[in-house]
């Protein structure tokens, strides 16, 4: 968001701080913060999903959304940051963190989930066909006697939830060829938002990549006019 081009390109001005998603790493960035599990080694399958599932206090998204909300506890006490004016954003699995925040943290300026995952569990355990909701999928396949007791636990971790007590000024955006992350789970999600001010951007052709470079830019045009 450091630059908007157009008839003449302008600085926007806003200062970020991107958050390390603990136990991951990618392609391009190796992640520095570790994932010290608390769920005493219990049954999993690869990946994240099912880490710790067999309880709320210990499921890994728990420790994820926690980091979050310290730091916008820790942004807020920079001397560079006005606190009331701090903003959350993130594609995909940072679009389900940004909605948590936005749910757990009261006064932020707004909140922008782009293509958000974790967004209505049962619809996409059940229908989503690309990873990673297939990890759901297959550790209910083979633990067939605790599915009311999973899909409890991950009640505590829904879009859909932490939505409905979100009340910052927010632009969603959905993609409506997405495989990985269902429109309707994001339209779950934007629908329920309890807050009044609230937009979201359709890409009808695109997959989960979303809008990228322009849906960035329309959310900085979005921001700046609610930040004068």
């Amino acid at each position: 968001f450091d630059q908007l081009h157009g008839e003449e390109e302008k600085f926007v001005g806003f200062a970020h701080l991107v958050m390390d998603t603990r136990g991951q790493g990618s392609g391009f960035m190796p992640g520095d913060t570790p994932d010290l599990e608390t769920d005493g080694g219990n049954p999993q399958v690869a990946g994240f999903m099912t880490r710790g599932i067999q309880s709320r206090e210990t499921y890994y998204y728990r420790r994820v959304f926690t980091d979050a909300v310290r730091l916008i506890d820790a942004v807020r006490g920079f001397d560079f940051v006005d606190p009331i004016a701090v903003a959350v954003t993130g594609g995909s699995q940072g679009g389900a963190i940004s909605l948590a925040v936005a749910g757990l943290v009261p006064g932020l300026q707004a909140v922008m989930p782009d293509v958000p995952f974790l967004c209505d569990f049962r619809r996409s355990v059940e229908l989503t066909p690309d990873a990673p909701f297939t990890e759901l999928r297959n550790y209910l396949a083979i633990h067939r006697d605790v599915v009311d007791e999973t899909f409890t636990t991950l009640a505590y971790f829904d879009g859909v939830n932490f939505a409905r007590r979100a009340t910052a000024p927010a632009r969603f955006s959905v993609a409506l060829m997405d495989p990985i992350v269902l429109p309707s789970t994001v339209f779950a999600a934007y629908n329920d938002y309890a807050g009044d001010d609230r937009e979201i951007d359709v890409y009808p052709y695109n997959g989960h990549e979303g809008g990228q470079g322009h849906q960035w830019v329309t959310q900085a045009r979005w921001l700046a006019e609610r930040s004068r």
